[in-house]
C-alpha cells in the first residue's frame, strides 16, 4: 500500500505566520483613525502612503517605526525557525521559544507605540535572545 506523506504544520511555523502579521499591524495602527479623513484634513493619502507616514508624529510615527523594525526582526526569526526544524530541534521547545518570541514582539510594539523606550529596548533585547536561542536549539 502506498504511503502519504502529510507535512505537519507546527506552532512554530504558525508563530511565522503571526510574526509576518505583526508590521502589517503596526501599519493599521499608524494609520487607523485617518480612513475616510480628506488628505487636506490630514487623513491618509494612499497615492503616497510612505510620505504620508514620514509626516506623522507621536505614537503614529512610532507605530510606524514599529512596523520598520518588526519587517527588519522577521528574517532572522523565519530563518532560525526553519533550521531548527532543519536540524531535528526538540518540537515542543521549539513552539514554546517561538511562541514566547511572538509575545515579546507584540510587547514590544506596544512599548514603542505606547513611548517607554527602556521597557522597548530591554524587550527588543530579550526577544532576541529568544531568536538565538531559536538559532541554536537544535544545535548537536
Amino acid at each position: 500500500m502506498n504511503s502519504m506523506h502529510v507535512a505537519r504544520f507546527t506552532v512554530a511555523y504558525w508563530c511565522v505566520l503571526m510574526a509576518v502579521l505583526l508590521p502589517i499591524g503596526c501599519a493599521w495602527l499608524a494609520k487607523s483613525g485617518s480612513f475616510g479623513k480628506p488628505r487636506r484634513d490630514g487623513g491618509f493619502d494612499n497615492h503616497n502612503p510612505r510620505e504620508w507616514l514620514a509626516r506623522q508624529s507621536d505614537w503614529r510615527a512610532r507605530a510606524n517605526a514599529a512596523q520598520a523594525n518588526s519587517f527588519e526582526a522577521l528574517p532572522f526569526f523565519i530563518g532560525a525557525v526553519i533550521i531548527a526544524h532543519s536540524l531535528g530541534a526538540g518540537q515542543t521547545r521549539l513552539d514554546l521559544l517561538a511562541m514566547l518570541w511572538v509575545f515579546l514582539r507584540l510587547f514590544y510594539i506596544l512599548m514603542y507605540v505606547g513611548d517607554m523606550p527602556r521597557a522597548r529596548s530591554a524587550v527588543w533585547s530579550a526577544a532576541f535572545l529568544v531568536n538565538i536561542a531559536i538559532l541554536l536549539i537544535g544545535y548537536r
